[in-house]
């Protein structure tokens, strides 16, 4: 871990225009700018200026979460600014802001200390330059809604009368924080700043860029993963009127034109052979039967306390059960989008990106520019889900602009995006359980077997095994061993909302529910009991379940399931109430409860955790992606089936008040969805849901 020397960690003087500039440090990013002294740099700044106007740089991006709202409100309720008087602005990225990105539900709960430290600095400036002009003691100052009041006289001076007086004071080596029952924004749902330009259609997202003389572009690449070009003609596609030039880049063959359509047109007459390359042949089949062929062979250890395999194998019951989840597509509602402007003395790129630093680096690479010489413009965001982390389509816009010779849209179509995705990974895990004489658990195993996609440590893909190496009952367990076999497939793959939790959670939650049922035992009265160690977890079942009135009497044809997951910095429990009717599954409520800490904005954690769980529940119905012959064989919304608005249940949030720090929300409740309308269905049927998406002949 870095130090933060606390000297330098608030910084201020004068801005470029006047007025007062403070510059944190956010901790995330303290590895990357360490200097040799181990003290963390400075990298994101609060501008007040003259008239009142709070600037506010965020390296974050927007795409519905929320951080363009709930990061001012920490910022503003520890200044005591005029809440109307804040604006944003992100930056391109320079080395002063550090990593610049969105993931990991990460924005509040690295940011929320910073920004009190930053918030009551300044304000703590802004205080002492107004008892120097009053020539009063500090302690003769309070400030309210952006001024400083002398509380003998009452007098008042604006922040921004006061901004210049106070950039020329040191900066405070020490603040004061407010007591949380003197907030007054933090905990409110204060309308989110996004929302006005977004209803209106002023929000500029990435696929909205405009570039005067630009051309429009798309790209037509291998149809197999790992494919390349090896011959093509572009006769008939040249003859297309507005078609204007055709080049080749790394990744394909892509066509410009006046517009996105003639684009497409001209793609479309387009004579590509492609050499398909070492994965023409693959099929979800076959992957499948390679995770199965490794499940007799101890795979790398994740985690290992006791003797688990002896004390099943001595345990009165066991319980053996394989689960699998299959690949998934991010489908965001904005595909795949970028412009940019090469030159040779620097270039644009206009993005909807969760990390504008990789965007950045991207660019370079491509261009051999040096950094400084690559502007990226963040745009809006139209869904990311983990997809806009990766810079595939980044790299394909630099590289068409660097061919034509002129600035250039891409964009994607939605066939482009659900079949060149890069995928949530499939994964199949073997569990065992051993139950003792009196119902407890005494052992548990996994082996889990998947593509890796970010690295592996020590043999374990760390994605693949998030939310079984670390369950949250492990307290109370006293033999685990779970092991994993990081296998190689060829299908590309990455981040997707909540990651390896997005399965694993639908993994355990069940095998926690198999195993209750054959202790004989209530599945909730079962997890209190293996959550005796862990109170926040116990909170939010307790919760969910009194909520739901689990246990209480449900109109005829209705079954309660349940499931709790420790995430992201955060705990939720959901009890899913489904019914199944002639075959027909229908999820009519939905009771979710959250304790994720310090609450910044109700409002929009309610929003995140709706959103979860529908995000969450596509999967659960239909959505999966295959492989046959290399390929992917969805292409639109016709086979890869979102949810529907009638399809959708009561979602009730109950949020548990708290006082720790913050944690994550967009992506919490996304893994807890599945294993609670699993269970539901087993008490409905009788058949255990082992796998996803559902079958028709799971239900009858």
């Amino acid at each position: 871990m870095t130090v933060v020397n606390r000297r330098g960690f608030l910084k201020a003087g004068a801005g470029a225009a006047g007025g007062l500039l403070v510059s944190y440090v956010i901790p995330e990013h303290n590895l990357l700018l360490a200097d040799t002294a181990g003290v963390a740099k400075l990298n994101t700044y609060v501008h007040i200026g003259a008239d009142d106007t709070v600037t506010f740089t965020i390296t974050k991006s927007e795409m519905g979460q929320g951080p363009l709202t709930a990061l001012p409100q920490i910022l503003a309720d520890e200044l005591d600014c005029d809440w109307k008087k804040i604006q944003t602005e992100i930056p391109s990225p320079e080395p002063v802001y550090g990593m610049m990105g969105t993931y990991g539900s990460l924005s509040v709960r690295t940011t929320y200390n910073s920004l009190r430290q930053a918030g009551a600095g300044a304000r703590e400036m802004l205080v002492q330059a107004a008892a120097q002009k009053w020539g009063v003691d500090k302690s003769q100052c309070r400030t309210e809604n952006g001024a400083v009041i002398n509380t003998s006289t009452n007098a008042r001076l604006t922040y921004g009368s006061l901004a210049d007086a106070a950039a020329k004071l040191p900066a405070p080596t020490n603040v004061t924080l407010k007591d949380p029952k003197q907030f007054k924004l933090i905990g409110t749902s204060v309308k989110r700043m996004d929302t006005a330009a977004k209803a209106s259609g002023r929000a500029m997202f990435g696929i909205d860029a405009k570039v005067d003389g630009m051309l429009y572009a798309v790209l037509a690449r291998c149809p197999v993963f790992g494919g390349k070009v090896a011959s093509f003609d572009a006769t008939k596609t040249k003859a297309v009127p507005g078609v204007k030039q055709v080049v080749q880049i790394s990744n394909g063959v892509a066509v410009l034109a006046d517009n996105t359509w003639t684009a497409m047109e001209g793609r479309k007459a387009l004579q590509i052979q492609w050499d398909e390359g070492p994965n023409a042949a693959q099929t979800s089949a076959k992957i499948r039967q390679t995770f199965m062929d490794l499940m007799p062979k101890p795979g790398a250890p994740a985690r290992k306390i006791g003797e688990a395999e002896k004390a099943i194998a001595d345990a009165p019951k066991k319980v053996e059960a394989v689960y699998e989840a299959p690949y998934l597509s991010h489908s965001p509602m904005e595909p795949m989008n970028c412009t940019a402007h090469v030159r040779a003395d620097g270039c644009d790129v206009w993005v909807a990106t969760q990390i504008q630093t990789g965007a950045q680096q991207t660019a370079a690479q491509i261009t051999k520019l040096p950094p400084d010489k690559i502007k990226v413009h963040t745009m809006f965001l139209g869904g990311g889900f983990g997809r806009r982390g990766g810079s595939d389509f980044v790299t394909e816009a630099v590289e068409i602009s660097k061919a034509a010779g002129v600035p250039v849209k891409l964009t994607w179509s939605r066939e482009d995006d659900m079949q060149h995705d890069l995928y949530r990974p499939s994964s199949y895990v073997k569990f065992a359980g051993g139950i003792d004489a009196d119902g407890n658990l005494v052992a548990f195993t996994g082996r889990v077997a998947s593509q890796p996609f970010a690295g592996i440590n020590n043999g374990v893909d760390r994605n693949a095994v998030d939310g079984i190496a670390n369950l949250g009952y492990g307290a109370s367990i006293p033999n685990i061993l779970v092991d994993n076999h990081p296998t190689e497939t060829g299908i590309p793959c990455t981040f997707w909302r909540s990651v390896g939790y997005s399965h694993n959670t639908f993994f355990t939650e069940s095998f926690i529910d198999e195993l209750a049922h054959a202790a004989g035992k209530d599945p909730v009265d079962f997890r209190r009991t293996l959550l005796a160690k862990n109170p926040r977890m116990l909170g939010v079942l307790n919760l969910a379940v009194e909520k739901s009135g689990y246990g209480k009497p449900l109109p005829a044809g209705h079954f309660h399931g349940v499931g709790v997951v420790d995430n992201i910095g955060s705990f939720n429990a959901q009890v899913a109430e489904v019914s199944v009717t002639n075959g027909k599954l229908k999820v009519h409520k939905v009771t979710c409860a959250i304790d994720c800490g310090v609450v910044i904005n109700p409002a929009i954690v309610e929003q995140q955790v709706q959103s979860g769980i529908v995000f969450g529940l596509g999967p659960v119905l239909r959505q999966a992606i295959t492989i046959d012959r290399g390929r992917v064989m969805q292409a639109n919304f016709n086979n890869y089936d979102p949810l529907r608005i009638d399809e959708m249940p009561v979602v009730e949030v109950h949020i548990v008040p708290s006082t720790a720090n913050p944690g994550g929300v967009g992506e919490a409740t996304t893994p807890n969805i599945s294993p609670a309308v699993a269970n539901a269905i087993f008490k409905a049927t009788g058949k255990r849901i082992r796998h996803l998406p559902i079958r028709q002949q799971d239900l009858v």
